[in-house]
């Protein structure tokens, strides 16, 4: 049995490796846990911190906390749980979020590491401040409590599902050209350019879309000259007729 910096190396019967690496396969139902002997496995991990006094004390609770894991699963072979026995799938899922936990905890374990030390990433004043600092918040907030709540709302950000709205298809330029040559040469002189829009558009966007691409299909066959375009007042409705020889 070894350790290293960030990994604790297990020699057990039937299994020879990290620990985590162990909690992994078992979690993945690739191990028999049923070979491991939980016996020798704390045996081996008090040996290492009995005999490695230097070991990070945040390693240590991760060993400890995976070993803990792995001793759960082992009781869970060994001893039934009481009452309706919960079929595979629903403790599969059960285990799977509480490594999620165990994840997130580690996660805001390393980001609270790496914040800035007081005494020695940042200083405090050498002279105190006088005066009376009056707490009216009434908030009194346990580690316990601070550690649920921010699982909980790991959890719910984990539960949300992304919004995404069905692609609208609007009208598009090449489809106002293609009707409006379709169109043009069957309507009397002057026709407002409402008159070659699609039926049954919707209001509001749908209905904006289909103006816009009209329009500049309308400008793009009045710049070639199949057609021509007058608006008598500003905002007033746009008339259309097919380009007449001169």
């Amino acid at each position: 049995m070894g350790s290293d910096t960030d990994s604790l190396v297990l020699a057990l019967e039937g299994f020879e490796g990290p620990l985590d690496l162990l909690l992994e396969l078992a979690r993945a139902q690739k191990v028999d846990l049923a070979k491991i002997s939980i016996l020798s496995l704390v045996e081996q991990f008090l040996a290492v911190i009995e005999g490695a006094r230097r070991v990070r004390l945040e390693l240590a609770a991760d060993w400890l906390v995976m070993a803990a894991w792995l001793t759960w699963l082992k009781s869970r072979l060994l001893v039934p749980a009481l009452g309706e026995p919960e079929d595979a799938e629903t403790a599969a899922e059960t285990l799977a979020a509480r490594l999620a936990d165990l994840q997130a905890m580690r996660a805001a374990s390393a980001w609270l590491g790496r914040r800035p030390q007081l005494g020695w990433d940042a200083f405090s004043r050498g002279t105190p401040e006088d005066f009376t600092e009056t707490d009216r918040s009434r908030l009194r907030v346990e580690m316990s409590g601070l550690l649920s709540a921010y699982l909980a709302a790991r959890r719910r950000a984990g539960a949300k599902q992304q919004y995404r709205p069905k692609p609208m298809t609007y009208f598009s330029v090449q489809n106002a050209l293609e009707r409006l040559t379709r169109l043009l040469g069957t309507l009397p002189d002057w026709t407002s350019l409402e008159q070659f829009l699609p039926d049954g558009l919707q209001e509001g966007l749908p209905r904006r879309a289909a103006v816009s691409a009209t329009l500049v299909a309308g400008l793009e066959m009045a710049k070639s000259r199949h057609l021509a375009l007058r608006q008598e007042c500003d905002f007033g409705p746009i008339w259309v007729r097919q380009a007449q020889d001169e």
